[in-house]
């Protein structure tokens, strides 16, 4: 890059994708969660937004705008009215404790440099560098969707793992095309429409989105 200030830019964007995912596992309450999503929507657009202005790119500044759109303000503000309708919105009893998920996301996160460590070190530029950060965001992500039991906190893993790829693709490509980032974001969209259309009917036939409890009435 060629300005020290869009490189800080780009690195507190990216630290702030990966401290959102940790944050995820720290937070049992799901509206935090929809906060966590809005500041990494911020901060991918951020990025994207930095990318543009150094590389003088029209289509990466609209995709900057997309992202703003899709994953800070549209995709939170549905999930945010499904958590305002759940009376229970916490994160009670996931398969993994906070303390162990806390220590679980650190190794994620050692992982993560120890596998990119040889595509950082076949091109070493200050964005492949940063790669890892969203590999281990990905990585987070997964571990939320199959360690936690609500269903909107699976819809946050879902798209935490769909941030973790964004922040990837925006780091070793130095932005992605228009078409790709807005078929991606609008498939995102659909999927947490559709799980709120569900979310919604479940809660109002049974009362909660608990997904043990509904794993119970299937057997």
């Amino acid at each position: 890059m060629r300005s020290g200030t869009a490189l800080d830019l780009v690195q507190l964007a990216s630290g702030v994708v990966l401290a959102g995912a940790v944050l995820a596992l720290w937070r049992r309450d799901l509206r935090a969660l929809t906060s966590v999503l809005v500041l990494q929507g911020a901060a991918l657009a951020t990025l994207a937004a930095v990318l543009a202005v150094e590389g003088g790119s029209v289509a990466l500044g609209v995709v900057a705008g997309v992202v703003l759109l899709a994953k800070a303000i549209v995709i939170p503000s549905l999930l945010a009215r499904v958590v305002r309708r759940d009376p229970g919105s916490r994160e009670t009893a996931p398969l993994v404790n906070v303390p162990a998920s806390l220590v679980a996301a650190a190794g994620l996160v050692v992982l993560s440099y120890l596998v990119a460590g040889r595509l950082t070190g076949l091109f070493p530029d200050p964005l492949t560098r940063l790669a890892p950060l969203g590999l281990a965001t990905v990585l987070i992500g997964f571990f939320v969707l199959v360690t936690r039991r609500k269903a909107v906190s699976q819809i946050v893993g879902l798209l935490l793992v769909d941030n973790g790829v964004a922040l990837t693709a925006f780091l070793l490509t130095a932005g992605v095309p228009l078409l790709v980032e807005l078929g991606a974001s609008l498939d995102v969209l659909l999927v947490v429409v559709v799980l709120q259309v569900l979310a919604t009917t479940m809660r109002a036939r049974l009362g909660h989105v608990d997904l043990d409890q509904l794993r119970e009435l299937h057997d």
